[in-house]
Formats: C-alpha cells, structure tokens, sequence
C-alpha cells in the first residue's frame, strides 16, 4: 500500500514512512492510494479485529504477528473488557463508549496503539523523532500517555489557554517525564493547528528536529478509529451513526468504514454553537467564523483539517484542485462545492445536527433523569442530533468522554458531580508543569527548540 498526499505535489510513501512523516511535504495530508475492502470474517476481540482491519493499510511493512502483539498491548490499557462497549440508552438508540482507556477519552482508542507504532518503527531504524502536537483538550493527554514509555520520542503540545478543561489541562500539565512538554498558547485551537502546521512546513526546522504529529492529519490516527465503527456493525449490522465532531478525523473513520463495507447508511455530524460543519452539510458551503468558547471545548474548533481528505475524493483525487481549494479557504475562510459533488458524495450518506449550550445542559439533565445515565458535553450534543435522526435503523451515538472529564457542565445539569476513576483520584492535586506563550511562530519553535537542545 503506498500513500498520496491530497495536495499531489508530495512524494508517494509506504506505511511506516507515512506514520512518521504525519503532514505531506506539500502541506496535504496522506491517503492510501487505494481504499480496500474489510476481511470476510471479523474477529470477535477488538484487538484481533483491529489487526484484521489494519492488515491492507500496513501491507506487510510490519509483520502481522507484530502487529497483533502492539494491538494486544494497546487494547489491554483499557478498563473495559470489550474495549469500546455498546449500551442501549433507549429503545433504537445505543451508545458506543469510547472512554474506558487511560485518559477517559476516545483519543486514547488511537493513541494507545500509535505510541507502541512509533516505537516499534523507530527502534527498527534506531532513530528517534520529535512529536509536535495541538490539542483541543483529549488529543494532548492521550497522546503523552500513549507515547511515556517510547524512549525515541519527545512530545511537544500546543493547547489554547484557557480553552481547555481544567481535567484536560491536568492531564497534561501534571505529567513529569522528562520527554514531556506542553504549552499554552494564547489564542484559540485553530490557532495552535495552524502554528504545528507552520512548523511542518518550515523544512529546515522540521528536518533539523525530525518532526512527527500525533494529531489526526497523522494517517495512523484516522485509521486505527475505523476499527470501532466497524465493530458497531459487528455487533448490530446495519446501523445509523452519529458523531459529535470538531476536526471531522472521527467523522472521517466513519465514512472510510462505510467505504470499505461496513453497513453504515448515515453518518450525524453533530456540533455544537461552532458548528461550521453542520452549516455546510445544510448550505453547501463551508464560511469560517469567530470561534465561541462552549461546554464543549473540544469541539471548539472552525477549521475542520480531515474534511481536506473527503475534500480531495469528491474531487476525483485531483491533488492540485485540492490545494487550490485549500489555498482559497484559508485566504477567504469560504469553500464551495459543486452540486454533482453534493449529490454524489455528500447527500447519500451525510446527515448533521446542532447543540447550544442550553440543549447540551437539557439534554444531559433529561437522560440522567430517564436513566440514571451521565453524559460529558460533547457526548450529550452528539445524543441531541441523534434524536432528530432516528429512522428505521439502529441508531449508534459515539460517546466521546468520561463525564468527570468536565464535571463542572455535568454537575451544572444534573446536580451530580461525576467522580474520576481511581488512577486519576489524585488529579487536582498534582503539581502542574507548562509554559504560556504568545501566539507566534517563532516563540513557539524557540520553545522547542530549547527543550530539544536541553535533552
């Protein structure tokens, strides 16, 4: 399986290559060349049905027997024994729990296997890469939990201040290991992205300091999430989904699960009052605002960075007119597709709603009082735009977070305050380590620069 950037201009790479390289030299983002079909027969343990699904994208550059050790490991972090388990929260609707692994979010799903991916990579190679990330609060702590025992790795990550959870900050910002870093920038998530973006595409520093992403423009991180919707119609067959989102990488997964068979006939893109996605699945158009801080910060986000990889197959694979769309969104904040696309990619499968910060708060006080049940914000916006897409199929709602991620919304709600689970007890008492810098891409890469230097 070779790889092809969305742009067109960056050379063709294999798996391991693209793992490591994570944004295309030409400022695209990888894809494979080709999309496969899933295997005939589905293993029932999620690590076995991770492997399985992984087989055609790895396509030999690491040995199946290898592959299935790291998705053992990966999978055995989690606290439930069927990884991402299915509840039924009313008749029709279930939910799929994403947030049983270290860091109580769907991030670690991922990001549990990519750190044990870069190391086995990079121990072959005996070389060693610098991760440079942004988070809107889950990425950062999954991806400095998944990557504290690869001893070829540092991490850098790049959170906007005061946008984050004070959870999600301490999940990063109490973490002392020496490989370590985190920063708060001022300014906003789309800001942070844009900065590790700019750091990519500033050859020099990225070859000088070997840059790696951890984020969802790293191919890696897009495909290891099929693995759970897959696993959905595994477990129920032919299934609506809907996915609260901010960065459409997990939305993403989604559609290359249905594109390579998985009996998904819908996918809900719920959002929350940042809700450029939801405008253009109703409009055709994708227009930028300013981003509004919410309860549900991850989400918090306007410049959706993988829907430049959906962008890039409604336009035939075309990689020029991709960077040429690319470039005109990101110089006038509006993209607008044709309506043979629309009709071809987008009505058939794409479907989206919205949450306020009312509905979110509503719609977490009714489902703890109908069922005992507690929502995180994201989750409960996603549970909202389920409701006004429920038809004749299964209905699955990601649920994204652990509510004691952000109790404060849920104790708001419902007059509970969620409690965290015993490893993370501790939490708010652990002494916090980060820096504050200015939203600046050359403070940002002296920061790096200096902790490099200083390991």
């Amino acid at each position: 399986m070779r790889y092809v950037s969305t742009r067109g201009s960056a050379p063709g790479l294999g798996f391991a290559d693209t793992v490591l390289a994570g944004l295309a030299t030409d400022g695209g983002l990888y894809v494979p060349a080709s999309w496969p079909s899933l295997p005939g027969s589905l293993p029932a343990s999620y690590a076995d049905l991770a492997a399985a699904v992984f087989a055609p994208f790895v396509d030999g550059e690491i040995d199946p027997a290898t592959m299935q050790r790291l998705c053992g490991e990966a999978y055995s972090t989690f606290r439930h024994p069927d990884v991402v388990p299915l509840v039924e929260l009313e008749p029709g609707h279930h939910l799929m729990e994403l947030f049983h692994g270290p860091t109580l979010a769907f991030k670690d799903v991922a990001l549990q296997l990519l750190g044990r991916l870069f190391d086995h990579i990079l121990a072959e190679r005996d070389e060693r890469i610098t991760i440079v990330g942004a988070t809107s609060g889950d990425t950062g702590g999954a991806a400095i939990d998944g990557v504290l025992g690869c001893d070829r790795v540092d991490v850098v990550i790049l959170y906007p201040h005061g946008r984050v959870s004070d959870v999600q900050r301490r999940q990063m910002t109490t973490v002392a290991a020496d490989n370590v870093r985190t920063v708060a920038v001022d300014g906003t998530f789309d800001d942070c992205q844009d900065l590790v973006k700019a750091m990519f595409n500033h050859v020099e520093f990225r070859t000088r300091h070997n840059l790696s992403a951890i984020n969802s423009i790293n191919w890696a991180r897009v495909m290891v999430q099929v693995v759970y919707y897959v696993e959905a119609t595994r477990r129920l067959g032919a299934v609506d989904v809907t996915v609260p989102t901010g960065n459409f990488g997990n939305v993403l997964s989604g559609w290359i699960a249905r594109r390579m068979g998985a009996p998904i006939r819908h996918l809900v893109v719920a959002s929350n009052d940042n809700d450029i996605l939801t405008r253009f699945f109703e409009s055709h158009e994708m227009i930028t605002r300013a981003v509004v801080p919410t309860l549900s910060p991850s989400m918090d986000i306007q410049v959706s960075s993988n829907f430049e990889r959906l962008l890039f197959e409604m336009n035939g694979r075309d990689g020029g007119l991709t960077a040429e769309q690319m470039a005109t969104f990101r110089a006038t904040g509006r993209l607008a597709v044709e309506s043979d696309q629309w009709h071809e990619w987008v009505e058939p499968v794409f479907r989206a709603g919205r949450a306020t910060d009312h509905d979110t708060l509503e719609t977490i006080r009714r489902v703890h009082e109908s069922t005992g049940m507690l929502l995180d914000p994201h989750t409960a916006v996603g549970v909202k735009a389920a409701r006004e897409h429920l038809g004749d199929l299964p209905m699955v709602t990601m649920a994204t977070a652990h509510p004691a991620k952000f109790p404060d919304a849920v104790e708001r709600a419902t007059g509970v305050r969620p409690a965290l689970p015993a490893h993370l007890a501790d939490l708010m008492d652990r002494p916090e380590r980060t820096a504050r810098v200015a939203n600046d891409l050359a403070s940002v890469e002296a920061f790096v620069e200096a902790f490099v230097a200083g390991r």
